[in-house]
């Protein structure tokens, strides 16, 4: 259990958020408790979810209705992807606002989202899916067809690539925890098949080794994710999909223990779209990086997933 300073930083009422992440999967505080509802009902009201809604057009955009991707990350995709993170469903009317364009933009009839007339892309599909069963439309046709999808675009190896290269890649996560976000009782003979292929790909690389060249990049922590990987990112999906015994997680669990400040918090290393040298992912032009927390300095987001996925190590 983290020492009482911890605790008192981490359910800080100012960030509900977080609180509610705290009490819930730290102190196993049940959802129904009075505590973890007061929390949950504050996300839109207060902390960084706020502060995100109160730059959403009365429409339910950001930035611009033209495009609801770009420019990255501050436009309407990436704002709903970090607030379904936070919690966020689509009772609350700006979220259904904005996740009625994004079906209007990317939902077509049948799925898998996309453009229309375009081909699905991977990372958006993944993401998109991971998104809308957060926001509470795990039923939705749009979602269940992209979670076909998903699977159908798994190699051979198990793993799962963007660029149409024939072997997985570390990077290519979001189907996972696509799978992981509706969880396992709503997983059809197909989606369990494709979890079991694709965990025992991560878990078989021991979430950070692919080749004999170490990649920095899959070793600092980032938050928000939007697409990037990093240790982190793996065994929360893992975790979550029910792999966490597994003895091949220790490797990457050792590396984040290392990472922990010694005031038993985490920090973020990076904001995303960080270009470490190596990386195989070019800058869009106009990119604007948003983050909730400093770099380098205590993130309890980060240190709430961090001790989740540690348990009592």
């Amino acid at each position: 259990m983290p020492p009482p300073d911890l605790n008192t930083w981490l359910a800080d009422p100012a960030q509900p958020a977080a609180r509610y992440r705290y009490l819930v999967e730290i102190e196993g505080v049940p959802h129904a408790s009075e505590e973890a509802r007061t929390a949950l009902r504050q996300i839109p009201s207060r902390g960084w979810a706020a502060d995100i809604l109160r730059k959403q057009d009365p429409h339910g955009f950001w930035v611009h209705r033209k495009t609801l991707y770009r420019p990255k990350y501050v436009a309407t995709n990436w704002r709903l992807l970090l607030l379904a993170e936070l919690g966020l469903t689509v009772r609350h009317p700006g979220i259904r606002r904005g996740v009625n364009l994004m079906l209007e933009d990317y939902g077509g009839s049948d799925g898998p989202f996309g453009r229309r007339g375009g081909e699905p892309h991977f990372c958006f599909v993944g993401n998109t899916a991971r998104m809308m069963i957060l926001f509470g439309l795990a039923d939705d046709r749009r979602v269940t067809s992209s979670l076909d999808w998903l699977a159908d675009q798994q190699r051979e190896d198990g793993g799962w690539d963007c660029f149409g290269r024939p072997n997985g890649t570390l990077d290519c996560w979001e189907a996972l925890a696509a799978y992981a976000a509706i969880g396992s009782r709503r997983w059809t003979r197909k989606w369990k098949l494709a979890v079991d292929r694709g965990a025992e790909f991560y878990l078989e690389r021991k979430l950070l080794r692919e080749g004999r060249r170490r990649y920095a990049a899959w070793e600092r922590l980032h938050h928000p994710v939007h697409y990037y990987y990093d240790i982190l990112v793996g065994l929360e999906t893992l975790v979550r999909l029910g792999y966490g015994n597994d003895a091949r997680m220790k490797p990457a669990r050792a590396l984040l223990k290392r990472k922990m400040r010694p005031d038993g918090r985490w920090s973020a290393d990076a904001v995303h779209p960080d270009l470490a040298r190596g990386s195989n992912y070019s800058r869009d032009p106009g990119t604007r990086p948003f983050a909730l927390e400093r770099v380098h300095a205590p993130s309890k987001w980060i240190t709430l997933r961090a001790l989740k996925v540690l348990g009592k190590d």
